[in-house]
């Protein structure tokens, strides 16, 4: 299984029924195509609208979502404009957010914005979002290009967020952010707790109940 398609499916696995959702770009938004049928999560675009539909069918060319992607809305969405967007954001209403991440750390500190000396886009709303959200998720790959760990003891590029991150999902594990550190939980299958040590560059515990990721 490709390594980003496993780790949305992993992600969608976190969604509950009638949640309300950001999807960041990227390996976020392949989340709205894996989440269960039996599951009515509504997802929030911060560019302006609730209920987005998943890719294929519900696309809808005269729409994008936050990424300036095709998207589709279902139906019961809405659409608005920016500031109600970020009422829904900043007055706490979203259930959870999920973002990448250019590095994360141990104590759940969040760098997803830029690299110094590179040209940024822009931060968008994840500022708003991490601080916002009930709950941080952070999907990504484990490594970085050269194969860099991105998961660090200290964030060494721009923070978006202090302590904000609750949970971070990879192609090789999951690993919970706790009070007295990360604790890894869960493993992919195929992967060792060696090969996840050597990727990793931070401290973590490892849980007594760590079981293989059931995606």
């Amino acid at each position: 299984m490709e390594n980003r398609i496993l780790i949305a499916k992993r992600v969608a696995q976190e969604l509950e029924d009638g949640d309300v959702v950001n999807l960041g770009i990227g390996i976020p938004t392949l989340v709205a195509n894996y989440i269960a049928n039996d599951k009515q999560v509504i997802l929030h675009s911060e560019n302006g609208f609730i209920g987005l539909g998943p890719a294929g069918e519900t696309t809808d060319p005269d729409l994008s979502n936050a990424g300036g992607q095709p998207a589709g809305i279902l139906p019961g969405g809405a659409t608005f404009d920016s500031a109600m967007s970020f009422v829904i954001v900043r007055g706490g209403h979203l259930d959870a957010t999920v973002l990448g991440a250019l590095e994360v750390d141990q104590e759940g500190n969040l760098a997803n914005w830029m690299v110094p000396g590179k040209i940024v886009p822009g931060m968008g709303g994840a500022m708003d979002l991490v601080v916002g959200a009930k709950r941080v998720i952070v999907a990504m790959e484990h490594v970085g290009k050269g194969g860099v760990p991105k998961i660090v003891r200290k964030c060494t590029l721009p923070l978006t967020a202090s302590q904000e991150v609750d949970l971070i999902i990879t192609d090789l594990c999951v690993f919970q952010v706790t009070n007295p550190g990360l604790l890894l939980t869960e493993i992919a299958p195929g992967v060792t707790l060696q090969t996840v040590r050597e990727a990793t560059a931070a401290d973590y515990i490892i849980s007594p109940d760590i079981k293989e990721m059931a995606v």
